[in-house]
């Protein structure tokens, strides 16, 4: 069954052709079709069809390492530097936060929430302008906001961090009551009320 396409990159033939996409072309490594496929969460079918379509298209190059396929953006092309500047817009920010928030001591969790976080699940509205991002943990406070303002230069969009101790998340309020109860993308540890 054929998924619907990205809300936040239509241009893709479906949100998995564009996880798969992301992981290749956002970060520079090779990659065997089992480990891409775990990486953009898809089934190895779904995996193999894709980069059989996206190496027929010349975007992805392969070499043999033994019976390994090993898969990576085929820098060649004219078509990659165009896609991964659309790729770190509509699906880079969980991937280049989750980079830059894995340099800094103290962040217990982060995830996506708000407009940002429902359109890459699937739900319909408007364009998000910006990027909420709430860090758990006790980091250096200037260090997440720095960290934020290099993904806002890499993804166009404003990055809003809200830091907070575990203990202040779990509080009862009107602000973090809507946080719990609406979309969320991690994007370092697991979200903590689920």
């Amino acid at each position: 069954m054929r998924s619907e396409a990205p809300l936040l990159a239509p241009v893709f033939r479906s949100d998995g052709q564009a996880r798969l996409l992301s992981t290749l072309l956002l970060i520079d490594d090779e990659l065997s079709i089992t480990d891409l496929a775990k990486r953009a969460d898809l089934s190895y079918p779904t995996a193999h069809r894709e980069v059989a379509r996206l190496l027929d298209a010349g975007i992805l190059s392969e070499r043999q390492v033994g019976r390994t396929r090993l898969i990576r953006a085929n820098d060649q092309s004219p078509l990659v530097d165009p896609l991964r500047a659309i790729l770190r817009v509509a699906t880079g920010p969980v991937m280049i936060l989750a980079e830059e928030f894995a340099r800094i001591d103290g962040i217990e969790s982060a995830f996506l929430y708000g407009s940002f976080a429902a359109r890459m699940l699937g739900n319909a509205g408007p364009a998000p302008r910006d990027i909420d991002v709430m860090v758990l943990g006790e980091p250096d406070v200037d260090a997440v906001y720095e960290a934020g303002t290099r993904v806002e230069t890499a993804v166009h969009r404003p990055v809003n961090p809200t830091i907070l101790t575990p203990e202040e998340f779990a509080e009862a309020s009107g602000f973090l009551d809507n946080v719990r109860s609406g979309p969320a993308v991690a994007v370092i540890g697991e979200l903590p009320w689920r």
